[in-house]
């Protein structure tokens, strides 16, 4: 894939941004479009283009890079008939948002209609993986075309083929599952420790290293005993992919017990007002349970 693909990207929120300004530091053409403008004025300075309109970035991208915040939003945006008259022929759709597997193979079904390739790569690693250009992307989608984006996406992270269409979603509804909780676990320890007499920094510290050791109690658990909860991953968003999974569970014939609980905890987290703060906040739902300060 050479580095003059003219690539526009949809969405420049949190990971939109350094996405953005990775690929056009790599001497890639980008153009981004945002639905509030000034979230995407700001990457003028890096040498990329802000679109007037997303039909206007879709007729001029030989590679559409979707990081919108949700389905809906994908589907308006993208995957709308008015829409889709404007894709070109041997488009490819990069679709990095976290979506359920039924919704990206019916956009895949669209996007054939168009004449367009798509590819389901939605990524993990958080807003720090994406300033550095280590995240991890999830494919599904057809090994060729995989294979032809692997220089372009080396500029993002490490890309994984984990099968077709839908699949890539399901590693992201698996990493989920897992960060959600992580989280939890890490809130109830915290939690535990506070109330036993123990400081909860010093636990941490203690645990680095150790079998309990990993990302989340590195970066996430710095920021609960900190009390740092600015959004980098808005718990929102979180409790949206703990649905998903727990929908999906249940149409597969499933029990996740587990997941359900912390479906649950998120849920009554967003129901408190939190729902803006950062997925870490869930401790403060841990807290409000225990009638600790928050």
């Amino acid at each position: 894939m050479a580095a003059e693909t003219r690539i526009g990207l949809l969405g420049t929120g949190l990971m939109g941004q350094p996405v953005a300004r990775r690929l056009a530091a790599a001497g890639y053409t980008v153009t981004v479009w945002n639905r509030s403008r000034e979230k995407a004025r700001a990457l003028k300075e890096y040498g990329i283009a802000v679109a007037d309109s997303s039909a206007q970035l879709l007729a001029g991208s030989q590679v559409i890079i979707c990081l919108l915040s949700d389905a809906q939003a994908c589907n308006e945006v993208i995957f709308d008939a008015n829409a889709l008259r404007h894709i070109a022929n041997g488009t490819v759709i990069v679709m990095m948002s976290t979506l359920s597997p039924a919704i990206v193979m019916e956009q895949q079904r669209q996007a054939m209609s168009a004449q367009a390739e798509y590819i389901d790569m939605p990524v993990s690693g958080g807003t720090a993986g994406a300033e550095n250009g280590t995240l991890s992307l999830m494919a599904g989608g057809n090994a060729e075309d995989i294979d032809r984006l692997r220089p372009l996406l080396a500029h993002l992270g490490t890309v994984t083929r984990i099968g077709d269409v839908g699949a890539g979603q399901l590693a992201k509804l698996a990493n989920q599952i897992i960060v959600a909780g992580t989280l939890s676990l890490l809130s109830e320890a915290f939690t535990l420790a506070q109330r036993g007499g123990a400081d909860p920094a010093k636990v941490r510290e203690a645990l680095l290293g150790g079998f309990a050791d990993s990302t989340l109690l590195q970066q996430h658990g710095a920021r609960m005993v900190n009390e740092d909860f600015k959004a980098r991953g808005a718990a929102k968003w979180q409790l949206k992919d703990t649905r998903s999974a727990v929908a999906l569970a249940q149409q597969l014939g499933l029990t996740l017990p587990l997941t359900e609980k912390i479906n649950t905890l998120f849920s009554q987290m967003i129901a408190a007002g939190d729902g803006e703060l950062d997925h870490c906040a869930i401790i403060r739902q841990i807290r409000r349970l225990n009638g600790s300060p928050i």
